[in-house]
């Protein structure tokens, strides 16, 4: 191939090719693809070119010291095309010749590489929701029916521990093959599919002591690790302990309590001695967007409570709440995990 037909090659490549004669730091040659990829003239396009040589200086006294290390860069940046910035990668390595040392490089569009990304965690992201939610409720049942059927005979508690295998199995693999984190880090440790309730309770109180001083927290006799998910465990106490603070006077304490169930399983109540539920409203109060009369003046949008018992329900547990004989009212959220 001769000189005209390979210059030929580059001018009519996707890629944008570049030289730069080092001495002078002057650029000798851009692709015509650098018109076509930022929208912009020639004179445009070499100003961007003269850009990219902004690390030249550092990387020659380097390669004039034996440094090989950066003798060719890849990175990625973005150039200021006519429509808006435009990702590349910009490969350039540094070349001896008989003319002299020269700068030699390859600009490349990544936008399709990046949209190409962005579809795959999306799909990934849609996959792992489709598949977890139904595992989770399975994942739930199966615990409760544990901790409930303790008398069953041993074929069925064997079953019991087939299908909870089974989920833990199908579990890991969603974490390992399908969450969104895993396009971005290949290798990663699955996460963390269990609580410290003593822990848990201490960094939400914590966070809402700003707020309320006044908040205490107890744990009774319990393991320190639970079957739960972490952040959705967080979200529910953190929505329960939300609006205790925000219908109840300022100088109300609140408790924050882990124990072990009376029925079973493991209870986590949110209680303050403020001022009760209306009893017509009770039933409505975990309704998607229902927001009672004590409501008028606080801002909110009524999901909170509705979202709350969703996160237990799909653990197999349930929220539920009720009013005191004296004053106040319990949040209480109870889990069928065994203890």
């Amino acid at each position: 191939m001769g000189p005209d037909e390979f210059r030929l090659m580059l001018d009519y490549s996707s890629d944008v090719h570049w030289m730069v004669d080092c001495q002078a730091a002057r650029v000798l040659y851009v692709s015509p693809a650098a018109g076509r990829l930022l929208g912009r003239e020639p004179a445009q396009v070499q100003a961007i070119a003269d850009a990219l040589l902004a690390d030249l200086p550092a990387r020659l006294v380097r390669f004039e010291q034996g440094d090989e290390s950066r003798r060719t860069v890849r990175r990625e940046t973005e150039l200021d095309g006519r429509d808006g910035p435009v990702p590349v990668e910009i490969e350039s390595t540094l070349v001896a010749t008989g003319a002299g040392l020269r700068l030699v490089g390859v600009v490349r569009d990544i936008r399709p590489r990046r949209a190409l990304a962005q579809q795959q965690k999306k799909f990934a992201s849609m996959l792992n929701h489709e598949f977890r939610t139904p595992l989770s409720t399975i994942d739930g049942a199966i615990q409760r029916l544990e901790m409930t059927q303790q008398h069953a005979d041993e074929a069925t508690k064997k079953r019991y521990r087939k299908i909870q295998e089974a989920v833990d199995r199908l579990l890991a693999m969603m974490d390992e093959y399908l969450s969104p984190e895993r396009m971005e880090s290949i290798g990663r440790a699955r996460q963390d599919d269990t609580i410290d309730p003593a822990a848990l309770l201490e960094a939400v109180a914590q966070a809402a002591r700003q707020r309320r001083p006044a908040i205490t927290v107890t744990c009774g006799d319990l393991p320190r690790r639970l079957r739960a998910d972490p952040a959705g465990m967080r979200l529910c106490l953190e929505v329960l302990l939300d609006n205790a603070i925000k219908y109840t006077p300022a100088d109300v304490p609140i408790q924050l309590v882990a124990s072990k169930a009376s029925e079973g399983g493991v209870e986590f109540v949110v209680s303050d001695t403020g001022p009760a539920i209306p009893a017509d409203e009770l039933p409505r109060l975990f309704d998607k967007g229902f927001r009672g009369r004590s409501a008028a003046g606080i801002t909110g949008s009524g999901l909170g409570l509705y979202m709350a018992k969703s996160i237990v329900e799909v653990h197999g547990g349930n929220l539920s709440v009720h009013n005191l004989l004296q004053s106040g009212k319990n949040f209480r959220i109870w889990l069928p995990i065994a203890v």
